[in-house]
């Protein structure tokens, strides 16, 4: 069953399984991110079986012109050991339930276009394409 990650504790049991999916993060810096993220609205959720944190999702509810209030996941990793054991589900499962009971309107991510299995399981789970994310970095000057 899917928890809201709270504590400092929880947070940093969070770390390992999203290194997976980001490891540009840095474990130093890790906690003090999330919470700075929590100002803006984000929020963690995990589960965790006999071993540990083996899925966690990231996401934040907000309200915008396009969809109206929406929830957006972050970032939606099952650890690689835990794969194909239902754990993505799960949480996407809960996300739902999360999104409507907030009222929102639309559950959305984005996936890098590299990730194949998980565009299939996003299929899977009733996803559709629905736009392309057009994005641009900029210097820190």
């Amino acid at each position: 069953m899917p928890k809201r990650a709270m504590t400092d504790q929880q947070i940093e049991s969070c770390f390992e399984v999203l290194a997976e999916l980001r490891p540009h993060l840095k474990k130093a810096t890790f906690l003090a991110t999330v919470r700075a993220m929590e100002s803006e609205g984000y929020k963690l959720t995990y589960i965790e079986d006999m071993e540990g944190v083996v899925a966690v999702a990231g996401y934040r509810i907000s309200t915008n012109l396009f969809m109206g209030k929406h929830l957006y996941v972050d970032d939606l990793v099952t650890t690689e050991s835990a794969r194909s054991a239902g754990y993505g589900g799960q949480l996407v499962a809960w996300l739902r339930h999360e999104a409507n009971e907030q009222g929102c309107k639309v559950l959305h991510l984005d996936s890098g276009t590299h990730r194949a299995e998980a565009h299939k399981f996003y299929f899977d789970q009733g996803f559709n394409i629905a736009s392309f994310h057009f994005s641009q970095q900029l210097d820190e000057t």
